[in-house]
């Protein structure tokens, strides 16, 4: 299994993961012609992806999926409540496929679980792939650490989990008080160390972590990774999700 995550933060977010027999996108938050410069800055062509799964319906996660579809014929995978708030700023989508969260969608031999989140998104899931024995997880927009997560972290081979704010930073910061009180609430996101107590608490076969979706303003990416060395210790490789950029290529062997 490979994988790369194009782009990751609030300006935009989208995933590639691929099995031995299907290329996945999760989520496309950032332009077509954006994705499809990055996937060739990896010898990928994203006309051979064999679908683009959504994860929930804020913009920076969809916002390229109409676009995608249409110049070059991706099926979308959504919920369908989650699509109904969506499809009116994505255009027309001539092949759109539902599930709903909690669902198991099978491609190839690739299975997908999506793992319902708490999230204030619509139908927020987080991802598992499995594919021969292994399972990469996509775990952002989590709200908080909900029941049963900490069952699917112990059985990850990669991970990529939201690492979103360092608690000082976001007091302190330019945001407005509700918005402070959504980012740190029960429907908003994981802080640095909530992140990396996660991994600590329950990774037991990880192989690598990918810190994922870090706030512009309330956090840093050498404070994101530092936090997450402190409190999960030695040995675990961890990389940073870049929010202009593709990050590093992965490998699940």
């Amino acid at each position: 299994m490979l994988t790369c995550a194009l782009q990751s933060g609030s300006n935009g977010n989208c995933i590639y993961v691929e099995t031995a027999d299907v290329r996945l996108l999760f989520d496309a938050g950032i332009a077509a012609r954006t994705v499809q410069t990055r996937l060739a800055g990896l010898n990928r062509d994203v006309g051979q992806a064999d679908a683009l799964i959504l994860s929930h319906n804020h913009r920076d996660h969809v916002c390229g999926a109409g676009v995608l579809q249409r110049r070059f014929g991706l099926p979308i995978w959504v919920t369908r409540r989650a699509w109904q708030h969506c499809r009116a700023d994505l255009g027309t989508c001539p092949d759109v496929r539902h599930f709903a969260p909690g669902d198991t969608i099978i491609l190839g031999r690739t299975s997908v679980f999506t793992v319902p989140t708490a999230h204030d998104g619509i139908d927020g899931v987080a991802f598992v792939i499995a594919d021969r024995g292994r399972r990469l997880g996509i775990f952002t927009d989590l709200g908080h650490r909900f029941a049963g997560i900490e069952d699917w972290i112990a059985e990850l081979d990669g991970l990529y989990l939201e690492s979103n704010y360092d608690p000082q930073m976001l007091a302190e910061g330019p945001y407005p008080g509700w918005l402070k009180n959504r980012v740190a609430g029960l429907g908003g996101h994981l802080s640095n160390p909530e992140a990396a107590q996660l991994v600590r608490d329950c990774a037991r076969r990880l192989r690598f972590l990918v810190l994922a979706h870090l706030s512009e303003h309330n956090n840093r990416p050498e404070l994101a990774l530092r936090t997450a060395r402190e409190i999960i210790g030695p040995g675990l490789p961890i990389a940073l999700a870049p929010r202009h950029a593709a990050g590093d290529v992965l490998r699940l062997d």
